[in-house]
């Protein structure tokens, strides 16, 4: 099965945003705010610098499901 990692230190989505104008991008956030906020400023700042591309790190792990010879391994 594959599904969010959710291991304990795992991280969870990790949040950016890059202006198709210029390709500037975000500080990463495991929070959207701060990357949204970031793109609402450059468009202040340049007004025709208004289109995002949204980038979503997620982190995902493989579960070997019961009966299967790895799942003895699996955490």
């Amino acid at each position: 099965m594959l599904g969010t990692d959710t291991t304990p230190g795992a991280s969870g989505p990790i949040y950016e945003m890059e202006c198709t104008t210029c390709l500037d991008t975000s500080p990463a956030s495991g929070e959207r705010a701060g990357p949204e906020d970031w793109a609402i400023r450059l468009t202040a700042r340049h007004h025709d610098h208004a289109g995002f591309r949204a980038l979503v790190t997620a982190f995902v792990r493989v579960t070997p499901a019961p009966g299967d010879p790895l799942h003895k391994m699996a955490p």
